[in-house]
């Protein structure tokens, strides 16, 4: 009898992740069960979830130390008194992911590891990351970083005792799979599970709830949305599978939507002209006359703040450009002049002096970035971001938020001083759509997700242009509709 069946009420589920473009995601996988509760929470939580609802707690550890990362880990653990506990963690293995698996298994009977994200072309294969079917060390996906790729999950996780459990496994009946689960978890080993699709994931999410509370859930958000659909049926029916994405429902999207590593020569060309014509189209117009909300009416600015160093990053602002936003790229050497270096003091005295004023467009987008053409270190990125974050603070108090890369997005919302987000649903995969309490709009998005058109996407989900009207004063569909933010995966891995 799994722990979803065995209560009369409502589950609870505690998630932890260690940035908030993670956190998002996993909240949108989680809230895809209509009717459930969920949160996204900056900050310490202080109470346990409440029946049927899903705390997702951004422990914000990405860039701490080892010892502050794993002390966040067991702090947030002591709140762990629900039905269902899940770590989300990096689908390229980055992160403090050692220390933060070793606290978040003290306590615990056991830890099944999932690390598969297949819509975005992630894959374990015996026991090692595949990004589009080539070994994680093999590839550049951790350039921006100041160590190698692990080789394997097993090394990535450093003396945690793990033991791979193997496709064919994974693919026998959940009783099969929970029994080895459990004869892992019982001799001391932690299972990392081989996963190719989100069959895969549905299948080890529901052997992993067999085997009873004692034991955890660490994964991606792929896992989170296993998790989501199997918590379906928790009051005792079959998983609800009306209008959920089959494996061969993300295959086919991925095939649609799946962006390259890197871009190609005509991205790179319309890249190459996205500072200039940005500077040039905000100088002349002093705003971006984009597009107005779904009535015809001046809503507040949009600010997309681009944070992270994916080289798709420039292809995707030069498409917001070509659609009529005002890019404004910063000299990097401006956003270390007043860097803060103690983590604590972001969240108490935070420095909002920034480096120059920002003013976004009144009523369109404004795309800000750090300016190209400078190589930057991995050990002075922290410093960028904070500097950026800085730097877009006044502007953004007014405004609607774009935010790309998890550390990004937390720098900007720690001054607001934003403490929690509820996940309205995802734009595509990953572009997950909040609100803030008092009722703004907050697009996450990790950086190194999203095709080339996915700022495009994401602002014309906000920013949908308006119907024209006919003679008889009702619109007539001559653009094509936005799809509205849904909680069902869209795919587009990276």
């Amino acid at each position: 009898m799994s722990r979803t069946t065995r209560t009369g009420r409502p589950p609870r589920v505690l998630a932890l992740a260690d940035d908030l473009s993670g956190a998002a995601e996993t909240a949108a996988a989680l809230g895809r069960p209509r009717g459930r509760t969920v949160r996204i929470v900056l900050g310490p939580v202080t109470a346990p979830p409440l029946d049927g609802e899903a705390v997702v707690l951004d422990l914000d550890t990405r860039q701490l130390s080892a010892g502050e990362a794993a002390s966040a880990v067991r702090d947030a653990l002591a709140h762990a008194d629900g039905d269902v506990v899940l770590k989300k963690i990096d689908s390229l293995l980055r992160g403090n992911l050692a220390t933060e698996t070793a606290a978040y298994a003290a306590g615990a009977a056991g830890v099944v590891i999932a690390p598969a994200l297949p819509v975005a072309g992630r894959t374990v294969r015996d026991g090692v990351v595949h990004l589009h079917g080539t070994p994680l060390h093999a590839t550049d996906a951790w350039r921006a970083e100041q160590r190698r790729a692990p080789e394997s999950v097993g090394a990535a996780l450093g003396d945690i005792p793990t033991r791979v459990v193997p496709l064919s496994v994974v693919r026998a009946p959940v009783l099969t799979l929970s029994g080895r689960l459990r004869t892992l978890v019982a001799k001391g080993h932690h299972p990392v599970c081989d996963a190719e699709t989100d069959a895969d994931l549905d299948a080890i999410a529901e052997a992993a709830l067999h085997i009873g509370p004692d034991v955890r859930l660490l994964g991606t958000g792929g896992l989170a949305a296993a998790l989501g659909r199997r918590l379906v049926g928790a009051d005792g029916a079959a998983p609800a599978a009306a209008g959920l994405p089959t494996a061969a429902d993300t295959e086919r999207d991925a095939a649609a939507h799946g962006e390259r590593d890197g871009i190609g020569h005509a991205e790179r060309d319309a890249a190459a002209h996205t500072e200039r014509d940005g500077a040039a189209h905000c100088e002349r117009d002093g705003t971006a006359h984009t597009e107005r909300d779904a009535t015809g009416t001046p809503g507040r600015p949009l600010l997309v703040v681009v944070g992270t160093a994916e080289p798709t990053a420039v292809a995707q602002i030069a498409q917001l450009v070509a659609a009529g936003a005002c890019h404004v790229p910063l000299p990097a050497h401006t956003l270390t002049q007043h860097t803060l270096t103690d983590h604590r003091a972001r969240h108490t005295h935070m420095d909002h002096r920034a480096p120059h004023p920002l003013v976004p467009a009144p009523d369109g987008i404004t795309v800000v970035s750090i300016a190209g053409g400078v190589v930057v270190d991995p050990g002075a990125a922290r410093g960028l971001v904070a500097g950026l974050a800085r730097t877009v603070a006044e502007a953004a108090h007014g405004s609607d938020l774009v935010l790309t890369g998890g550390e990004t997005a937390r720098r900007v919302l720690d001054t607001l001083g934003v403490r929690e987000l509820l996940p309205v649903g995802q734009i595509h995969h990953g572009a997950v759509h909040s609100r803030t309490p008092d009722g703004r709009s907050v697009v996450t998005r990790p950086g190194s997700f999203g095709d080339t058109d996915s700022l495009l996407r994401i602002a014309r989900a906000l920013r949908p242009p308006p119907q024209p009207m006919d003679v008889a004063g009702s619109t007539r569909p001559d653009h094509p509709a936005v799809p509205p933010a849904s909680f069902a995966p869209q795919g587009e891995p990276t």
